[in-house]
């Protein structure tokens, strides 16, 4: 875990004693205006563009925002406002964006409370569960995602012309003729202290990655949610589209969203074998005794399983989308893999399966794509595993290179799929805030979404079934 580097005061440093406020902090960094930000469940940055002069009054909770207009976020147009809430800690300056600008994310607070609806509130709600337990979690998320230009007949096409080979995965040529662009975002995320570490082509033309280190489930949420706005505005600047869309192209590998977790208590990792005896309130030992060779603790496997045993509805947050049943569907790409899991398995060192192994500290969530909303995929995949762990689960040995149990669940073919996944799935169902009444509001919109898909006469359908019969 990194925090904000510079000279002047760092929010992340600032506790409850030190009486510095969110102008202190702005004035402290040059910051003349703030960019009070939320996420809608979609994960749709909202914000309001503030002046310093009015720091003081978005900290008091004078900033409402009409929560129907924002988006879907629980809210009909006659509720209270959402008062926006800021988070001194997450406070961003983002000078490399605009001079003088800071991003700060706020809780949204309805009547005085916070919003249940509200994804960073879910989550928030989730880690104190979490640490009610003794634990807390830590994230390492690996943002995917595509610059492309949009055409005048509406298609896309690669901003990079030339990059347009059927396997141009780590390809130097095409990292070097995207190097403005992505050494712009590298320096801006190590300005701010996250800890950038590569920068790379991915698997399909025009598709890269940008890794920076992991940090606590809250810090990641916040930084996979700014690093999306700030591609984005970086590429509309050279006249390129950052698109996070999980398959824009038909013929190439999707863009994923993989999380790595762990479990800690304090200073203490939870999930090498041995580790964390106490922590597992089913009582299990935190030994590897079942001989399945990847250096886990019964806690960890059990965290798996829980997440394993509830994957089908997992997915209507990990892949929230009508499009992300078109990368987790696909059979192939033009690179010949889609890398992307399609059964609910987990193995070592491997790509294939929906969770992989890679050592003994975390484990790799891979069936996420790029349109999931952090805070809720993060807050679901926790509460699956904290299932597991309350209950025991037992995950069985861990399959082998490209394969899975027979008994694996099929991970959703569709959006709708996985919607009634989630309804059929208690635990998940009453994943955010504690409270199945908002899985099912989620739930409902999802199906919604679906339906104005499917309602969509497609050119597919018309060459197929106009002169069929």
């Amino acid at each position: 875990m990194t925090s904000v580097a510079t000279p002047a005061v760092s929010a992340l440093s600032i506790t409850p004693a030190d009486h510095i406020s969110l102008k202190d902090i702005a004035q402290a960094h040059d910051v003349r205006f703030l960019l009070a930000t939320f996420v809608d469940m979609t994960g749709k940055p909202c914000a309001k563009l503030v002046p310093v002069e009015a720091a003081d009054e978005l900290e008091a909770g004078a900033m409402g925002f009409a929560g129907y207009a924002a988006g879907l976020i629980g809210q009909k147009p006659q509720d209270s406002d959402l008062i926006a809430v800021p988070d001194l800690a997450s406070f961003t300056p983002v000078p490399f964006i605009k001079e003088g600008l800071a991003i700060i994310h706020c809780d949204p607070h309805v009547d005085g409370k916070p919003w249940p609806y509200a994804p960073r509130v879910i989550l928030k709600n989730t880690l104190a569960r979490l640490a009610g337990k003794g634990m807390q979690a830590k994230i390492g998320a690996e943002v995917e995602y595509f610059l492309v230009n949009r055409n005048d007949d509406g298609t896309l096409s690669t901003a990079d012309a030339r990059d347009d080979s059927p396997r141009p995965c780590y390809d130097a040529r095409g990292v070097t003729r995207m190097y403005d662009h992505l050494t712009s975002i590298s320096e801006a995320m190590n300005s701010l202290g996250w800890g950038n570490y590569a920068n790379d082509h991915e698997d399909a033309a025009g598709q890269f990655e940008q890794n920076f280190n992991y940090a606590d489930a809250l810090t990641t949420a916040d930084r996979v949610v700014s690093l999306r706005y700030i591609l984005n505005i970086l590429a509309e600047q050279r006249g390129m589209t950052a698109t996070f869309m999980p398959k824009p192209f038909t013929d190439r590998t999707g863009t994923g969203l993989h999380f790595h977790l762990s479990l800690w208590s304090g200073a203490e990792a939870l999930f090498p074998a041995g580790s964390g005896a106490n922590n597992n309130s089913a009582g299990t030992t935190g030994t590897d005794d079942g001989g399945r060779g990847l250096g886990l603790s019964a806690l960890a496997y059990s965290f798996i399983g829980g997440i394993l045993e509830h994957a089908p509805a997992l997915q209507a947050f990990l892949a929230p989308t009508v499009n992300s049943y078109k990368r987790s569907g696909a059979t192939t790409s033009s690179s010949g893999a889609t890398w992307s899991p399609r059964k609910a398995s987990f193995g070592g060192n491997d790509r294939t399966h929906m969770i992989r192994v890679p050592d003994n500290k975390r484990i790799e969530l891979r069936s996420g794509d790029g349109s999931a909303n952090p805070y809720l995929a993060i807050a679901t995949a926790i509460e699956a595993g904290l299932d597991g762990v309350e209950r025991a689960v037992d995950p069985g040995m861990p399959s082998g290179p490209g394969e899975s149990k027979p008994g694996a669940h099929l991970l959703p073919a569709t959006l709708l799929h996985a919607v009634e996944a989630l309804r059929k799935d208690p635990v998940i169902l009453a994943s955010l805030s504690g409270d199945a009444e908002i899985g099912k509001y989620y739930a409902d919109a999802k199906e919604e979404e679906f339906l104005s898909w499917h309602n969509q006469v497609s050119d597919w359908e018309i060459r197929t079934y106009l002169t069929s019969i």
